[in-house]
């Protein structure tokens, strides 16, 4: 009685089904990805082919720990803030853009800061972070 085993095992991997869902996962993220729009700041970094050159001192803005800003020694709300930018603007009809120089206290909130930069952004008004230690 010569009985033989017919369930030998194949040692082989199939990689067609793999590859195929390799492929449409590739697909997916690749139309996804594109599809994402990132919530930034639109920063001007150095190195830039438009330069701005400071003429005057520029005025002093500081957020403090605890978040309130204080612009050229006196302690003042956003709205009072974009209040100074506007005038600002008003009395430089014509000549080069205002600047201003922005300190920031290491534990201040970001969110405080971000304020700050967009409304100087939003106002188109210079700005120079200061490093606190200088």
């Amino acid at each position: 009685m010569g009985i033989k085993k017919k369930n030998k095992v194949n040692a082989q991997f199939q990689m067609s089904s793999l590859t195929d869902i390799i492929f449409l996962l590739l697909i997916f993220f690749m139309l996804t990805s594109s599809l994402i729009v990132p919530n930034a700041l639109n920063l001007k970094l150095p190195g830039t082919e438009t330069r701005t050159t400071v003429t005057s001192e520029p005025s002093q803005i500081e957020i403090t720990r605890a978040g309130s800003i204080i612009y050229n020694g006196e302690t003042v709300s956003l709205n009072q803030l974009q209040r100074a930018f506007r005038t600002q603007a008003d009395s430089r009809k014509g000549v080069s853009r205002y600047t201003v120089a922005v300190t920031v206290h290491p534990m201040a909130k970001i969110e405080n800061v971000v304020d700050v930069l967009d409304l100087a952004h939003r106002m188109r008004v210079n700005t120079i972070m200061v490093d606190r230690n200088q």
